[in-house]
């Protein structure tokens, strides 16, 4: 690998157009700075928000676009005025690569809410270069935007806290809700929602999960370690919730919406209130994986490589996925 400033070239998996299918693609990186790293990447998360991009539901996507911002990789380059890496470092890169850093989402340390915010791929950097995501054998990345992983975690195992675990964490974070007591509810128990459960379980509440039927009750219960589970057309039951819930959360795809669940009159009425929560910032990020690792929660992922991945996406839209799927990106053969 040439050095730092200097053109590199990796190859990664991409669309090419929405019917979101990938395959090998060459692309450039883009120029490397005094505060970069160079990551070569050994695993990366796939979540719900890249099936979308991928296949454009948003209406939003450029092509062609490597997908993936759960990314865990090796430090095997480092800019001159890096102090927070070292090579040989196990770091993670999630959804943000870079912010404007004066306005003040960025000087509170919630750079997710900068207007300027640049994500990890399907974006532009500074520099005007496309930005392409962890389905690839290398990325660059400012030291701002990347992560240690703490010694003694399993990267796979990290990769899914990146977007997953910040997203569920950083909501009960934010509002002072990480002692334990409350009586919380889990609406959705996807990628996100089962670690919901997991960590709000971790920090002590009384968690009930909340789904449109029954399927996933003995997941839930047995697997995740819920202590209740309600179905949401039960609307006696959903009543006694509204009650006696302390908090909800509404995990769904990429974003988080905490409230009170129910309807807008009963909840001011009662002095309720409903917030939004997106991701989590850089240092949200950190939180997350030494709480994972003091509490030894981990994620349920199905591992896979690169030449599965386009079934993996087929699966995950249907919903065929317990809970995360990561791909083993270093174990995989790029090029074919």
């Amino acid at each position: 690998m040439r050095s730092l400033g200097t053109e590199k070239t990796t190859i990664g998996w991409a669309a090419r157009d929405p019917s979101g299918a990938l395959s090998p693609y060459t692309y450039t990186l883009r120029n490397t700075g005094p505060e970069d790293v160079v990551i070569k990447v050994t695993y990366c998360g796939i979540c719900h928000s890249d099936l979308h991009l991928i296949k454009n539901h948003q209406g939003i996507s450029h092509y062609p676009m490597v997908p993936g911002h759960e990314v865990v990789g090796e430090v095997v380059e480092v800019g001159s005025d890096v102090r927070k890496f070292r090579v040989g470092d196990c770091v993670g890169v999630g959804l943000l690569v870079g912010c404007c850093g004066i306005c003040r989402p960025c000087k509170s340390e919630m750079e997710q809410y900068c207007n300027q915010v640049i994500w990890s791929y399907n974006h532009v950097y500074t520099d005007g270069k496309p930005t392409q995501g962890g389905f690839a054998r290398s990325m660059i990345v400012d030291q701002k935007f990347a992560v240690k992983i703490p010694d003694g975690m399993a990267p796979e195992q990290a990769a899914p806290l990146l977007c997953a675990g910040v997203t569920a964490y950083s909501p009960l974070s934010h509002l002072g809700l990480k002692k334990s007591g409350l009586r919380g509810g889990i609406l959705g128990l996807g990628g996100v929602g089962h670690m919901g459960v997991k960590i709000a379980k971790a920090m002590g509440h009384h968690v009930t999960v909340i789904s449109s039927s029954d399927r996933k009750r003995e997941e839930a219960m047995d697997h995740l370690g819920a202590d209740d589970y309600l179905i949401s057309s039960d609307s006696t039951r959903m009543q006694k919730a509204a009650d006696s819930l302390t908090i909800s959360l509404i995990l769904s795809l990429s974003f988080t919406l905490l409230s009170y669940i129910f309807p807008c009159s009963s909840s001011t009425a009662r002095r309720k209130s409903i917030t939004g929560s997106f991701i989590g910032s850089m240092k949200e990020t950190e939180e997350v994986l030494e709480f994972c690792k003091e509490k030894g929660v981990t994620s349920m992922i199905e591992m896979v490589k690169m030449d599965y991945v386009n079934t993996a996406f087929e699966r995950l839209e249907k919903n065929d996925v317990r809970y995360r799927f990561v791909v083993d990106v270093a174990g995989s053969k790029l090029d074919q």
